[in-house]
């Protein structure tokens, strides 16, 4: 039985890989960079510093970095972070985790200004354990820093834990330290992009999960 579930939020928790992509979309517009949407929406799940390589030259990513990252965010705050909304269940599927016994920890790579609101509409910071944001990684996924993070603020080795994530980035990050990791589809990704990334099981959403708790890897 594991001792602790470790979630990504965005995708998994909160219907926003859209928007993310959007934001990203007009961003690199204003940088003379024309993307089409489905593009960048493959790679919502990674942080910036390993989205922006996908579309820029190193030299770009040197030169221009810092200020897209600064655009990206001012335009999802103005634009689109209020139209961020809660997935279904997510309080009911923590409440029946905690009577497990078991922990629960957030392992987001957004930054603590994108993180923060999206607590608030979870409504879950009274069950939740431990939780990351950009400030605790140096690297985003699919490198594994984030998880390594969250399961120090847990104390917990990796195998005593399940991470939950819906982009194929979340279960390859895990992968890397020995995080078995539950699928979920409600970020959009195919199922057998999840399932080649290395899930052990793929659930539509957390209601889906909660519906499927005692025969899940979570029980």
């Amino acid at each position: 039985m594991p001792q602790a579930i470790v979630f990504d939020v965005d995708g998994t928790l909160v219907d926003s890989v859209d928007l993310h992509a959007h934001a990203w979309q007009d961003a690199l517009r204003e940088f003379g960079k024309d993307i089409p949407f489905q593009d960048i929406r493959d790679q919502i799940g990674k942080g910036g510093d390993q989205l922006m390589p996908v579309f820029l030259s190193d030299d770009e990513v040197r030169r221009l970095g810092k200020e897209l990252q600064k655009v990206r965010s001012a335009i999802y705050q103005e634009k689109y972070v209020s139209q961020v909304r809660p997935f279904p269940a997510v309080r009911e599927l923590f409440e029946r985790i905690k009577r497990d016994g078991k922990k629960i920890a957030l392992a987001s790579s957004a930054d603590k200004d994108e993180f923060e609101p999206n607590l608030r509409l979870l409504k879950v910071d009274d069950l939740v354990d431990a939780a990351t944001s950009s400030a605790d990684a140096e690297r985003s996924k699919p490198h594994p820093d984030i998880f390594e993070a969250a399961l120090k603020k847990l104390g917990l080795p990796a195998p005593a834990c399940i991470a939950v994530g819906d982009t194929p980035y979340d279960a390859q990050a895990a992968g890397k330290i020995g995080l078995a990791t539950v699928g979920l589809l409600c970020g959009g990704f195919p199922e057998q992009d999840l399932r080649s990334a290395g899930c052990l099981e793929i659930c539509k959403d957390p209601a889906d999960l909660l519906s499927h708790y005692e025969q899940s890897a979570l029980r």
